[in-house]
């Protein structure tokens, strides 16, 4: 049973969620939350403590911030848009159970009111790693996003959240690493 209470975008989440493990979820609605469901988000934060899940999409990111704004401090799990796409849909619904663990096994806490948003990550790291201004930026976030577990996103959010999840130079370091070598075996196969 996790602990957590797992907020989701639809009922549809919900199902995979708890094929996938023994959970309780708040959903959404999509992305035009209501004040209702935002009080019971901030609610079984107090009380449990929140997962926020949503799909690897605009609208999901969308919801991500908003819930993230409103209740800070949350969790978050996130699928790439590979696990989550099924017939050129994307959704949490359509991961499989072994993705679905794997993303809970691996949830991100964002900086709680109070705690500073500290990483030693700079905009110049990102710029050295290729993740920014650079001519495949967008598929190296992607694969860094995998690598440390906090999603993609364009290059201020990739920064972003470097800083909200407090990702470190040896963290990136080792992620760039890994990175690395798979482009050096994506060139050489």
């Amino acid at each position: 049973m996790i602990q957590e209470i797992i907020v989701v975008e639809g009922r549809d989440d919900t199902v995979a969620i708890k094929r996938a493990v023994d959970a309780e979820t708040i959903e959404t609605g999509g992305s035009a939350i209501g004040d209702e469901v935002l009080r019971r988000i901030a609610l079984a934060k107090e009380r449990r403590g929140v997962i926020i899940f949503t799909d690897p999409d605009h609208a999901g990111e969308r919801i991500r911030k908003i819930v993230s704004a409103k209740v800070p401090g949350c969790k978050h799990a996130f699928l790439t848009q590979e696990e989550a796409t099924r017939k050129s849909d994307i959704g949490v619904e359509n991961a499989s159970r072994e993705s679905i663990i794997r993303a809970l096994e691996n949830v991100r806490t964002d900086a709680a009111p109070g705690q500073d948003e500290e990483s030693d990550i700079t905009m110049d790291d990102l710029m050295a790693a290729g993740l920014l201004v650079h001519p495949q930026a967008a598929a190296r976030r992607l694969e860094m996003g995998k690598l440390l577990g906090i999603g993609y996103c364009n290059g201020k959010q990739f920064y972003k959240r470097c800083r909200m999840f407090r990702i470190g130079r040896e963290e990136f370091a080792l992620a760039y690493e890994r990175m690395s070598v798979s482009e050096k075996g994506d060139d050489n196969g």
